[in-house]
């Protein structure tokens, strides 16, 4: 990875819907050069995957919670199913701590919240905290120290 590739994937962190021509412009390469190299960078799992951002509460989610979860590792083989069968659940983590998991969801309401803690309890004991806000919203890795590394590289 060059520092080339390091700028295509901080713009495509950026927008990932820019065109492959203004990317070319971006970092002074023709377009199918930059195709090649996003495509390689997709074979390489370093790129894994495109997504939009969507606001929750507009779409009537206006519950966001991260909830704690003890679970016995006897029973992972169930409870990661089950975690990946509700779409409410945004993610899920296998964590070090009190704790075993820590699961971010998203609920129209809190009694629809209350449900789902209801059916995780019998997984193992929960303790949830409700966000209020985000201050700082999700955001691509930061690239720099990457391309630290890549100008030592070249010297």
């Amino acid at each position: 990875m060059d520092a080339i590739d390091i700028k295509i994937l901080h713009l495509l962190q950026e927008n990932a819907r820019y065109p492959l021509k203004y990317l070319a412009e971006k970092v002074f390469l023709s377009s199918p050069a930059v195709s090649a190299r996003i495509e390689r960078l997709e074979k390489q799992g370093i790129i894994s995957g495109y997504h939009a951002s969507l606001n929750p509460i507009v779409l009537g989610y206006h519950i966001t919670a991260f909830i704690n979860l003890t679970l016995d590792p006897k029973q992972k083989p169930e409870f990661y199913p089950f975690a990946e069968k509700c779409p409410n659940v945004l993610e899920c983590n296998c964590v070090t701590g009190a704790y075993s998991m820590l699961i971010k969801v998203c609920f129209p309401s809190t009694q629809e919240l209350d449900l789902f803690i209801g059916q995780l309890q019998t997984f193992g004991k929960t303790e949830t905290q409700i966000v209020f806000s985000t201050p700082v919203q999700p955001r691509g890795l930061n690239l720099t120290e990457l391309e630290g590394d890549e100008a030592e590289e070249t010297e």
